[in-house]
């Protein structure tokens, strides 16, 4: 009989270089910033403002060295969340000297950059890969596009709060920034929350076969055994097999399985136990659809 066990997955390039680009880039920020602030009238009086500041650091820090889902989350809260607080920072020193404007602008530049690389979505696999167990290979997948657009407003919403606390700080209003930082904290814990839901969506290859593990949109882990996956493919036009992308925008990929498979679908207001439906294949989106299949052919599972 033919050894079906995929090989050992050996260090990938690709998931490590995300992960140091992003702490040179961040730590470089870090101390940029702070630099700026420090010349910075009201920011540099401002000690609580500072160690807040350096504590993100850390907090981004120590997220990007153990990499994991919920370091994931932190980094993609904590990141974009700068950026408000950068732009505010150069607005306070346009009209002082030169080395203090270069600061803030050149910090403003990096955080921009820190963010855009933290929301790509090969950072994401390099951080969800880190927490994976022995040779499983985790791709994380799209998030539906409701679910986006809500916490995209949320997050706007939570960023402004942040960003007036900031500004209250640096205008020595001890009580206003005290208000607003408390509502701060309280609703960023909220949307850390939910951020963290979908930063545990992925498709996993595993030895065994393959595993949908997604409690946004299935009310129990799908696991499909190696000898019951018939083929995965990029979902043609038109397609009936079952979605579970959420639904989620851009391609994705349709697995048929060679007999029924039993999938339950996660709870809603109309069915509280959730629903449980019967399918002979079923669509996922990847974050990176090609590479997904490029992996799972290397997983020896039946691609195309």
């Amino acid at each position: 009989m033919a050894d079906t066990t995929p090989p050992p997955t050996p260090a990938d390039r690709s998931l490590t270089a995300p992960l140091w680009a992003a702490r040179i880039l961040w730590t470089a920020t870090g101390i940029i910033l702070a630099l700026a602030m420090d010349r910075t009238e009201g920011m540099a009086a401002s000690g609580a403002l500072m160690a807040a500041w350096w504590t993100v650091v850390a907090g981004v820090l120590v997220a990007l060295v153990v990499p994991g889902c919920l370091g994931l989350t932190l980094v993609r809260f904590a990141v974009p969340g700068s950026v408000p607080a950068a732009v505010l920072l150069v607005a306070a020193t346009a009209s002082d000297d030169a080395v203090s404007i270069a600061l803030s602008a050149g910090g403003a530049v990096l955080v921009v950059a820190m963010s855009a690389l933290v929301l790509w979505s090969g950072f994401g696999e390099a951080m969800v890969q880190g927490s994976a167990y022995g040779h499983e290979r985790r791709l994380p997948l799209r998030p539906p596009v409701a679910h986006s657009a809500a916490i995209v407003v949320s997050w706007c919403v939570w960023t402004t709060v942040a960003t007036l606390a900031v500004a209250a700080a640096a205008d020595d209003r001890p009580a206003g920034a005290a208000g607003l930082a408390a509502a701060g904290i309280g609703g960023g814990a909220v949307l850390v929350r939910s951020i963290h839901r979908f930063s545990r969506r992925w498709l996993v290859l595993v030895p065994a076969g393959l595993v949908v593990h997604d409690h946004v949109v299935l009310g129990e882990t799908l696991m499909v055994p190696r000898q019951s996956v018939a083929s995965a493919r990029l979902a043609p036009a038109g397609t009936e097999a079952l979605d579970l992308t959420g639904p989620a925008a851009g391609f994705a990929i349709e697995i048929a399985v060679r007999s029924a498979a039993t999938v339950l679908l996660a709870a809603d207001r109309r069915h509280p136990r959730g629903v449980a439906v019967h399918a002979q294949s079923f669509l996922v989106a990847p974050s990176r659809p090609g590479r997904a299949l490029r992996a799972a052919a290397a997983h020896r599972l039946p691609v195309g």
